[in-house]
């Protein structure tokens, strides 16, 4: 297989990620409870869930997502910090990889895999970086320090950035972020609350991801940017 038979796959996998304008991270205490959570979400209409490897049988658990979800869900791997993180994550079905921060080894990992990669950056110099190492979309993070006009201002001199803010994103504010350029958004725990999971709290969860699943449809169709 050339690396331009596997381009197909990731580019597909990105573009249901901007499609789905909403990426939830799941960083929670262990494996049923991660299960548990991401049901709800897709319920909700959040379907694109990042596992974090920091979570407990985070692999076991991106494994047994891809076999109940299928194509209901897509799932991929967060805090990837390593070449061999990112294969364990690919040999586990995750369809995408990402990071806090660029790495150039987790990229290429992705790449040789098939799968996406959507590394972290946190300045415009990183961020064009990462997009020329091939990172199908870049999570700026932590954007909480940072704010949607740093993603308007980045995208003014280099629209052709596909970029995911991360940190400080919540369901009430997920429109200024994709009407100021993001493709998505992520997501930790303003909507997977690990409380209310604890708590077996479905209603809260399924109701926190509607939410954020109609913010994306009025950013939408209010002009944020394109699927």
């Amino acid at each position: 297989m050339t690396a331009s038979d596997l381009a197909v796959p990731r580019a597909a996998v990105a573009a249901r990620v901007r499609e789905a304008g909403a990426v939830a991270v799941l960083r929670l205490a262990d494996m049923r409870q991660t299960l548990q959570a991401a049901e709800w979400l897709v319920a909700g209409g959040v379907t694109a869930l990042e596992v974090t490897l920091t979570t407990g049988g985070a692999l076991d658990a991106i494994r047994e997502l891809t076999r109940r979800l299928g194509d209901d869900a897509l799932v991929g791997a967060g805090s990837v910090l390593d070449a061999d993180a990112a294969r364990r994550s690919i040999d586990a079905g995750a369809r995408f990889v990402v990071s806090p921060v660029f790495l150039p080894e987790v990229v290429e990992a992705a790449h040789a895999g098939g799968i996406a990669a959507m590394p972290g950056a946190f300045t415009p110099t990183e961020i064009l970086r990462a997009h020329q190492a091939g990172a199908e979309v870049v999570k700026v993070f932590p954007s909480d320090a940072l704010g949607p006009a740093f993603i308007k201002g980045v995208l003014a001199p280099m629209p052709f950035l596909r970029l995911m803010p991360t940190g400080g994103v919540t369901p009430e504010n997920v429109g200024e972020w994709l009407r100021a350029g993001a493709v998505a958004v992520g997501l930790g725990s303003a909507l997977v609350d690990a409380r209310l999971v604890a708590a077996g709290d479905e209603a809260a969860i399924v109701e926190r991801a509607r939410r954020v699943a109609a913010a994306v449809r009025a950013a939408r169709t209010q002009g944020g940017a394109a699927a």
